[in-house]
């Protein structure tokens, strides 16, 4: 995921984390000026949800204008295998297998 929050402040013509500060009270939401430099200054590993959503009401703009789906390749990992249904493509359909490995669990009776 590609975090656009400061593309997003700059349409809103905010260029620094504290003017930022003062559109989230706007709103009523009231971080730290430490939470809101760390969400200015990089990528966030986390972000609540009902902090999302004060972000986009501070800045007039969805959740898709803040964060962008970005493909793996392009990340440098592996592509993602297509998904398949059920029994596609290995010749039949698929069956379960008995599982042999570990003690087997008792049922309770009926």
């Amino acid at each position: 995921m590609k975090w656009n929050l400061r593309w997003a402040a700059a349409k809103q013509d905010i260029w620094r984390p504290t003017d930022l500060l003062a559109a989230f009270k706007q709103v009523g939401f009231s971080p730290s000026l430490s939470k809101v430099a760390a969400l200015w200054g990089g990528q966030p590993v986390t972000v609540r949800l009902d902090d999302l959503d004060m972000i986009c009401a501070a800045l007039g703009c969805t959740v898709a204008d803040l964060l962008e789906a970005e493909p793996l390749a392009a990340q440098g990992g592996t592509e993602l295998p297509q998904a398949r249904a059920v029994g596609e493509g290995d010749g039949g359909p698929v069956r379960p297998t008995v599982r042999r490995d570990g003690p087997r669990r008792l049922r309770p009776p009926n």
